[in-house]
C-alpha cells in the first residue's frame, strides 16, 4: 500500500496575517506543476489573539470590529465556511493545505476526517468527544474543536482550532461559530488540569497520519525558514 507524503511545518506562534501568508504560499505552490508532488503540507502553529468570521459573517459593523479589537484582540474577515470565531494562545491550530485529488476524495469527506480525527485524540485523553448537526467537535453541548475550511480547484486551505488550554473568557465576547445555547471547553477544562499545545502536539502529528493515511515529514531548515520568513515579512490583511 502506498502512502501520500505530506509535509510538516511547526510555525510556532504567528499574528493571523502571517497564517494567511503562509497558507496563500502554500496553496500557490500546488499551482506550479513542478512542484505537484511534494507540496502537500500540514501547518500546526498558534495564533495572537484574534477574532474571525467567515463567509455567514452575518453582517458584523464596524462598531462590533472595533468592540473586540479593544479587548485586545485583532479581527480578519475570511472566506473559510463558518461564522465568528477566537484563535488566541493554548489553542493548537492546523492548517492541512492539501491537494485532495491526491486523496482522491472532496470537501465532505475531508471535513469527516478532520472531525473524526480530532474525536480519536480526544478519546487519547478520556474525553468522549463526538460531531453534531453543527460542524466541529464536541463534548456534550460544549465545543472542544472548531472547524472552517476553504476548498478551491480541490486545494484546502484554513482548517481547524482545538482548545489546549486556551483562556475560554475570549469566548464570552461572542457568539461562538454563531451557535446560541453552547458553550466552549478545552482539553484541560476537562481534565481540570494543564494540557499545553505543545503535550498535545506529537498526538496530532499521528492521528492526522493515521486518518489520511500519509506519511508525515519534516519540512527541512532552509525550508521552514524561507516560509516563514514569506509569511512574517508579508503579512496579509485581505482573504486567501
Amino acid at each position: 500500500m502506498s502512502y501520500n507524503v505530506v509535509k510538516f511545518l511547526w510555525a510556532g506562534r504567528l499574528s493571523y496575517g502571517a497564517g494567511l501568508r503562509l497558507q496563500k504560499t502554500l496553496s500557490d505552490y500546488h499551482l506550479r506543476k513542478e512542484e505537484k508532488h511534494n507540496c502537500n503540507t500540514l501547518v500546526l502553529l498558534e495564533h495572537y489573539p484574534v477574532y474571525t468570521i467567515g463567509i455567514r459573517d452575518k453582517a458584523y459593523t464596524k462598531q462590533d470590529e472595533e468592540y473586540l479589537k479593544d479587548l485586545g484582540a485583532e479581527f480578519y474577515k475570511t472566506n473559510r465556511g463558518g461564522l465568528i470565531t477566537f484563535h488566541g494562545p493554548g489553542q493548537l491550530v492546523a492548517y492541512p493545505i492539501l491537494n485532495l485529488k491526491d486523496f482522491k476524495q472532496g470537501i465532505k469527506w475531508y471535513v469527516c476526517q478532520l472531525e473524526q480525527m480530532i474525536i480519536h485524540l480526544c478519546a487519547l485523553f478520556d474525553i468522549n468527544a463526538r460531531t453534531s448537526p453543527d460542524t466541529g467537535v464536541w463534548v456534550e453541548d460544549r465545543k472542544i474543536c472548531a472547524i472552517g475550511i476553504h476548498g478551491s480547484r480541490y486545494i484546502t486551505t484554513h482548517g481547524l482550532a482545538l482548545n489546549c488550554n486556551t483562556d475560554l473568557e475570549w469566548f464570552d465576547h461572542i457568539v461562538p461559530c454563531g451557535i446560541e445555547g453552547k458553550g466552549v471547553t478545552s482539553i484541560s477544562e476537562e481534565l481540570n488540569t494543564d494540557v499545553t499545545t505543545q503535550d498535545v502536539l506529537p498526538l496530532l502529528k499521528n492521528a492526522f497520519q493515521n486518518q489520511f493515511q500519509c506519511l508525515l515529514i519534516d519540512c527541512n531548515e532552509e525550508e521552514s525558514s524561507k516560509l516563514l520568513e514569506i509569511a512574517t515579512n508579508h503579512e496579509i490583511r485581505s482573504s486567501l
